[in-house]
């Protein structure tokens, strides 16, 4: 029977091999720090971010958020700004998480109105934080009661106290907000302002500039920061010049945006928004604009007549929240036959969205009943039932 040392590894190093020249082990070398509000997706552990409104990360073709390296395109009709609600959310959770965000044609009044972090979200985290820092503490106090002292010592309560204490609070991937309160920006703010410029000759495009600019900046940063590309109201005409909207100049521009997102595929996410008033998606302009985006949702808020009707239904209650729109999704960025699914399965369902104070919220939409329709809702239980006859009210009284 052979013997052997037990505290000697099976492989080493030869002698003539001085132990400082050996190569390092691949589970001791550092480990790349995770990047603020960046995760892998579920599907296919693809890096996503989040658009700010966890209801959108879910409709995201399962991801549970934004994979980088996409853009998100948000039509709407009407004189509302829900989709500028959608814009706020994003470009606030942005700034929250450290990433570099770039804001074309709007100035700072923009940015002093992004909406501040949740207290209730930030009290619930911090009370979940020491809650579990506790529990750590607990288990690392029970866990050392059936150890016996070994030759080298047994370990000391102040480290297993140090532990618990060490405990991080939980990485929040996706904020809640509240529009009734403002973001404190941080010193040196993480918001860049892109002007659109007014070029001397009408047949001049501004577009350029701005895809140069948005390419200095990814250049001129370090190779893990996250960049946002903000661009609301396209082709508005309070905003651009009237030869923007010309094909041969935002069709550029978004082919040269797309070469962008595919060269900094880790990188750099974007969302814009249209409105539909003004480019109707009956136009070819719209159509092509929308085969260049990643991703194309729809907005079409409620007649005020309808949003009245809706408030003074009988299937509403008080504290239930109405829907404000209508929402649909005609593109889902990276939906392929390995991307697809998980919260991409009911898009098929009439889809309805609603903004509140703290939160945009999107989810299937269904009618309220009638007020007074009995026999409707006695046909529904019948149907649930399997089809058998349930006596009426004056049968059942002698």
């Amino acid at each position: 029977m052979a013997f052997r040392k037990r505290n000697i590894a099976l492989t080493r190093a030869p002698a003539d091999v001085d132990a400082s020249e050996t190569p390092a082990s691949p589970a001791h070398s550092p480990a790349t720090p995770p990047v603020p509000g960046v995760r892998p997706s579920p599907i296919d552990g693809r890096p996503t971010t989040s658009t700010g409104t966890p209801s959108l990360d879910g409709i995201l073709a399962g991801h549970a958020g934004l994979p980088l390296g996409n853009s998100v395109l948000i039509e709407e009709s009407g004189t509302t700004d829900y989709a500028g609600a959608l814009l706020r959310f994003y470009a606030a959770e942005g700034v929250v998480q450290g990433h570099k965000v770039h804001v074309v044609g709007m100035g700072e009044v923009w940015g002093r109105e992004l909406p501040g972090i949740s207290e209730e979200r930030q009290s619930s985290a911090r009370k979940e934080g020491k809650e579990r820092a506790e529990k750590m503490k607990i288990a690392w106090r029970y866990e050392g009661l059936g150890q016996f002292e070994s030759s080298r010592g047994s370990a000391s309560p102040s480290r297993n106290a140090g532990q618990g204490e060490g405990v991080e609070e939980p990485v929040v991937f996706c904020h809640t907000f509240d529009l009734a309160k403002r973001l404190t920006l941080p010193v040196g703010t993480a918001i860049s302002y892109i002007p659109i410029p007014r070029p001397a000759s009408s047949a001049a495009s501004p577009f350029p500039h701005i895809l140069h600019t948005i390419q200095q900046q990814l250049t001129s940063t370090p190779a893990n920061t996250i960049h946002r590309l903000v661009i609301p109201s396209l082709l508005s005409p309070a905003l651009y010049p009237a030869f923007s909207s010309h094909p041969s100049s935002i069709l550029q521009f978004l082919h040269g945006l797309r070469a962008l997102l595919r060269k900094y595929p880790t990188r750099l996410t974007a969302m814009l928004t249209l409105p539909l008033s003004l480019y109707p998606r009956s136009g070819g302009l719209v159509r092509w604009v929308e085969i260049l985006s990643d991703g194309v949702v729809e907005l079409s808020p409620f007649p005020y007549s309808h949003a009245q009707a809706l408030a003074q239904s009988a299937g509403t209650t008080k504290d239930e929240e109405r829907p404000q729109g209508m929402l649909a999704v005609h593109k889902l960025p990276v939906f392929h036959e390995k991307g697809g699914g998980g919260g991409a399965d009911d898009l098929g369902e009439d889809m309805a969205f609603t903004l509140s104070r703290r939160k945009f919220v999107i989810a299937k939409f269904s009618l309220p009943p009638l007020e007074g329709d009995t026999e409707a809702q006695e046909q529904a239980v019948r149907e649930a039932a399997g089809g058998n006859a349930m006596p009426k009210k004056a049968d059942l009284e002698f």
